[in-house]
């Protein structure tokens, strides 16, 4: 009768082998990745990082940061070392919907018979660099809501489905106001990680001189194959978190809402706080953080390290928070520390 029990621990330990192998491969052809990223982007490690970690997730991310950061270069080279067809849409405030997801004309074949044909838009491809997303109208930004959450679009009462995977990479101004539109709420819950950049340091901006202003630029080449990324996503969804790391999970995002009666930091500092997509978001970001680390498994150090990305941009602050001078960051890091 322990025949059955054997049986079912060894196909468990053999399962257990096959997903560290997994694991083992993934991380070295990731480390390849981000080695080939560093050498065209300079100074921004965490940078390329949160947005690796967001891909691997599966997710959509928003570059935020002062213009001449690489923020462009960035997306650009990683579409390039990752494989992926990409797109470019440049928003501006007369930017129309159809000009991101297409249109349909109408056609008129030699039998005098008319009929209407959709022209893709550049949403139509893996990697879309979406530049100063806030430039756009809301009306136009909207057009993108679809494509992020469901990964198609509907025009005309007709469904097409968006090239697999696919993921927006935004980029936004934060000094520049003027003529911008604030993103919405159900918009901005739609990107996995806020990812702020800033200036790089010394020594990389002096690599960065001698790199960019010479007789020939410096360009990188693919790293990964057609279908590989997408392997790496599901593989994400396939590394175990331990019991200590969900409760950290939990435990910091219900403590940044409002109604929790038992967190008086949030009902005097925040106004609205992050829902559950947050929870989600942050489950997939350690996981995928371990895998480009080359771990096994998600720790609390990892909850920690993501929590400022995963949040800032799904919560506002009350008036006593703005009154005293408090930034989201300072919440989340009061937040974070409950944690241990």
């Amino acid at each position: 009768m322990e025949w059955p029990i054997l049986d079912a621990m060894q196909n468990i330990s053999e399962a257990s082998d096959v997903i560290v192998e997994e694991l083992e491969a993934a991380s070295a052809k990731l480390a390849a990745v981000k080695e080939a990223v560093d050498s065209v982007v300079f100074g921004q490690e965490d940078v390329v990082e949160q947005t690796l970690i967001t891909m691997l997730a599966g997710g959509h991310g928003l570059l935020i940061g002062v213009p001449g950061l690489a923020k462009t270069r960035l997306v650009e080279t990683l579409g390039t070392v990752l494989g992926l067809q990409p797109g470019r849409v440049q928003f501006t405030p007369d930017l129309m919907p159809t000009d991101i997801i297409g249109t349909e004309v109408l056609e008129e074949a030699a039998g005098g018979t008319r009929s209407f044909r959709f022209i893709k838009g550049p949403v139509f491809c893996q990697v879309l660099m979406a530049d100063e997303i806030n430039r756009a109208s809301p009306r136009t930004q909207s057009a993108l809501l679809q494509a992020m959450q469901e990964k198609h679009v509907t025009v005309a009462g007709t469904r097409h489905e968006l090239p697999v995977p696919f993921h927006v990479l935004a980029t936004q101004n934060p000094l520049e106001q003027e003529g911008t539109y604030p993103l919405p709420e159900a918009q901005l819950d739609r990107f996995l990680l806020q990812i702020d950049v800033n200036y790089p340091g010394r020594d990389a901006e002096h690599r960065m001189l001698l790199a960019t202003t010479g007789a020939s630029d410096v360009s990188a080449a693919p790293v990964l194959g057609d279908g590989e990324l997408l392997a790496f996503q599901q593989l994400v969804r396939r590394i175990p978190v331990g019991e200590r790391v969900m409760d950290a999970i939990l435990t910091l995002v219900r403590s940044a809402r409002p109604d929790e009666d038992a967190n008086t930091l949030a009902q005097k500092f925040v106004s609205w706080g992050p829902g559950p997509r947050a929870s989600q978001a942050l489950m997939l970001s350690v996981r995928a953080r371990a895998l480009l680390q080359g771990r096994l498994s998600p720790s609390v150090d990892d909850v920690l390290a993501l929590m400022a990305p995963v949040l800032r941009h799904r919560m506002a602050l009350s008036f006593t928070a703005r009154a005293e001078g408090m930034t989201v960051s300072d919440v989340i890091g009061h937040l974070g520390e409950r944690l241990g």
